[in-house]
């Protein structure tokens, strides 16, 4: 399919995008890393196919818990420099403290949830007022030659206990050898973990337009391969199916309502989706 990539608001104006002209791609900053976190935690929690299936109740303390949790992964992805954000170049503060300030979030973990008077999606809509800053959308990267730290990792894996279990399961199904897609040095294959659109802002396809600006600069910067776990339909298809002459292969997957642990339980029961783990090869000529 081909794209409009005229809108040259990139971090690289020879790699335009093909994003409303209203919308920034930026490399994320440290200074961006609570909106980030805060995009990542809200999008999981509240509008994923999987994990408000498996965790509807007390969702506020979990919203906190996983806030709390996610520096670690949030800022290993951004000090890879590998990582970016689209702005909203004409977004409308609702707080003239936030625009003073660029953008500000206001959760307050000693306000009280609405969700036993209301209901989940009031305290989803709830908590997404509260995030007034004009990052909408975020694709967080880093270079597998510098994996996570598992024991940091922890405790956000407690928060969301079926998050590890998940990565595992594409894991043992993955058939390829190691050697031959894994990264030997630094520059080979970028690993994406995170992708997360504020809801507010859907349907505006920011993350397919992200998506493969990344592929293009990912190749730009010498990368041969992307690889990255997708738990909704629409970023397993944008993934998938990367524009030419990038090549995607879905190298494992499973199904949430089918798979049974090794003790013949649904392991990840109610959820219903499919989870799919994808290769994007940046330099298939090169490879063939």
């Amino acid at each position: 399919m081909s794209q409009n990539n005229n809108n040259t608001k990139t971090p690289n104006p020879s790699n335009p995008s093909s994003l409303k002209p209203r919308y920034e791609i930026r490399t994320l900053e440290p200074k961006h890393a609570q909106w980030a976190i805060a995009i990542v935690i809200h999008c999981n929690l509240f509008h994923s196919p999987v994990w408000p299936v498996l965790y509807p109740e007390n969702i506020n303390a979990r919203t906190f818990k996983g806030f709390d949790n996610a520096e670690y992964l949030v800022m290993h992805q951004i000090n890879s420099g590998h990582s970016f954000g689209v702005f909203d170049t004409e977004y409308q503060f609702k707080r003239e403290e936030s625009k003073a300030s660029g953008g500000k979030l206001y959760w307050d973990r000693n306000e009280k949830s609405v969700q036993e008077e209301k209901g989940f999606e009031a305290e989803g809509q709830r908590l997404l007022e509260q995030m007034d800053f004009p990052l909408v959308s975020i694709a967080l990267s880093y270079d597998g030659a510098d994996p996570f730290d598992l024991e940091k990792m922890m405790p956000l894996l407690g928060v969301l206990p079926h998050f590890g279990p998940l990565y595992h399961v594409l894991e043992v199904l993955d058939p390829r050898e190691k050697d031959s897609w894994a990264p030997k040095t630094h520059g080979e294959v970028l690993m994406r973990n995170a992708t997360a659109t504020r809801h507010d802002y859907e349907g505006e396809k920011i993350m397919a337009g992200l998506a493969r600006f990344l592929m293009r600069e990912a190749d730009a910067r010498g990368f041969r391969g992307i690889q990255i776990e997708c738990v909704h339909d629409a970023v397993a298809h944008v993934w998938s199916n990367p524009p030419a002459p990038y090549k995607g292969s879905d190298v494992s997957e499973f199904h949430t309502g089918t798979y049974k642990d090794e003790e013949g339980n649904l392991f990840f029961a109610p959820a219903q989706q499919k989870i799919t783990k994808v290769y994007v090869d940046l330099k298939p000529k090169a490879s063939d």
